[in-house]
């Protein structure tokens, strides 16, 4: 099976959807089909039409099934694909069975030559449609012509040639240096492929009455029962996940489009109810009406995710058993959990940022990614310090003890990944400048090389070598502990004595189901 619409997807399970179109793809059908949300219309290329490409090294034998496909879009949206009245304009988004945030490529506003560019602005207005042809052209250079895949100098008029040659980039990202050093960070497999998503474009960037952003159904940091991220006003989706613009808290969203907020709690309830888990969602404002764009599990911190667990285990809502709840955690995150450090208050801090991974890291400062490879390899501690994180920088961030951004918010690149590695950062930090070898906070001015401490918690950042305070055991973690006791004693599993929380935690896991 090569091509999937969204409504097509309902006979299959939770599974089949997951490997055949994708954790974005899978959830995009979930959540138009199953649940019935406000999703633009669209399909999916599949992950056995990605080795079918990988194999012959050709889109040839899905032509005539992408045309048909983008025959019912069309007929969806009422536009046509090239149109020079109306036209319809695509996204064309990577997705594998596995989360992998911004690590492969993306395509947006796709469709626009100079006749749909013209027929777009005699629809809305000149600056935006130049926006989105600016947006367009950027990111195809960057992804399709720059990466030397098509043989091309400048993104085509056809908008059928932009189409395929779009897809196959996507295709080809799977195997991109950034996804590979991602997949073995993250232990995941290189066999499973990715799929390709391609769907109507809506806009958040057509006035102030628009926009665009990433919810959190709970805090990922802290785990708390409160609605959590980013709006960004009159803005596409790239501009808050790149991390490059200061945004907005989510709940400032209320006064800018109360309407589209109010329906967005009520979807984050129902995407939560229906996963069980905490999720991150993708949506776009477009004239003060709501679309829902992605969602998937949410990257949390081991604290958060301990409470997660042990709140939605609470929850009659929920049902998740404890036997459930304690395979939600790795043994490595309870150990991480229970090693969380903070900064003693008795040090001053000489800047303050948003704490979007929690946990203390100190290192020595460096200013690219490579640099932190390079250091790293040396058995030096290092802080990467960036304007803002890319997928092009995840090989820096691996080996970094933490991170520290200028720009960017709590749902930005580097806060998902740092916290998704349980890797300490602070995002946001306004006062900060930075020039090739120095970085300034304030009226603080530091060079490469010079030692910084971070607390992702708190968000403040000092100078050199800071007071550690003893880590706090939270609730949630006293009664994960005690389930761990109370499961061992339950079902008469045998543990030395003196044998840690973490391997009593693998103990469980290894015998039950």
């Amino acid at each position: 099976m090569y091509i999937v619409h969204f409504g097509e997807a309902g006979k299959m399970n939770k599974e089949e959807r997951r490997l055949l179109l994708g954790g974005k793809g899978a959830s995009l059908a979930e959540m138009s089909t199953d649940l019935g949300l406000s999703v633009p219309p669209g399909f999916v290329i599949t992950t056995e039409a990605f080795h079918r490409f990988y194999n012959e090294g050709s889109l040839s034998f899905l032509q005539k099934e992408i045309t048909a496909a983008m025959s019912v879009i069309e007929q969806n949206t009422r536009r046509s694909f090239g149109d020079s009245n109306d036209p319809l304009l695509v996204s064309v988004r990577s997705g594998a069975p596995v989360s992998m945030p911004g690590m492969m490529d993306t395509i947006l506003n796709l469709g626009l030559n100079n006749q749909t560019t013209s027929a777009l602005a005699a629809k809305s207005n000149p600056a935006f449609a130049s926006e989105c042809r600016s947006r367009f052209e950027s990111m195809f250079e960057e992804i399709v012509i720059q990466k030397g895949n098509s043989g091309i100098s400048h993104a085509p008029s056809d908008v059928w040639q932009q189409l395929h040659l779009a897809i196959e980039a996507v295709f080809y990202s799977w195997n991109s240096p950034r996804a590979q050093t991602f997949r073995e960070v993250e232990n995941i497999s290189d066999d499973f492929g990715t799929a390709v998503t391609i769907q109507a474009m809506v806009f958040g960037n057509t006035s102030e009455h628009s926009g665009t952003g990433v919810l959190f159904t709970r805090n990922p940091s802290t785990g708390a029962d409160e609605l959590f991220g980013d709006f960004l006003p009159n803005a596409q989706g790239e501009d808050v996940v790149s991390g490059s613009h200061q945004t907005l808290g989510i709940n400032e969203m209320e006064n800018i489009a109360p309407e589209a907020f109010k329906e967005l709690v009520k979807v984050a309830h129902s995407i939560e109810n229906a996963t069980t888990d905490m999720c991150d969602i993708e949506f776009t404002v477009e004239e003060k009406k709501l679309w829902i764009l992605q969602s998937r599990i949410g990257k949390r911190t081991p604290i958060a995710a301990v409470r997660i667990a042990k709140e939605m285990t609470d929850d009659i809502d929920f049902p998740l058993t404890r036997i459930q709840a304690l395979h939600r955690l790795t043994p490595d995150q309870l150990q991480a959990a229970l090693d969380m450090d903070h900064v003693s208050e008795s040090s001053p801090p000489i800047a303050k940022g948003l704490g979007a991974s929690p946990g203390v890291a100190t290192g020595q400062l460096v200013f690219t990614a490579d640099t932190a490879v390079e250091e790293s390899d040396k058995g030096v501690r290092v802080l990467l310090i960036r304007p803002e994180t890319s997928p092009a920088d995840v090989h820096g961030m691996a080996v970094a003890q933490g991170i520290i951004t200028a720009t960017g918010g709590l749902a930005s690149h580097a806060a998902v990944v740092a916290r998704g590695w349980g890797i300490p950062a602070v995002v946001g930090v306004t006062t900060l400048s930075l020039l090739e070898d120095s970085a300034t906070f304030g009226d603080v001015t530091l060079s490469e090389g010079d030692v910084v401490t971070l607390d992702g918690t708190s968000g403040e950042i000092f100078i050199g070598n800071t007071q550690i305070g003893e880590s706090e055991t939270t609730p949630a973690v006293e009664t994960f502990l005690t389930w761990i006791e109370e499961t061992i004693t339950e079902n008469g599993i045998e543990i030395p004595p003196g044998t840690s929380s973490r391997d009593r935690l693998q103990a469980i896991q290894s015998m039950t189901l």
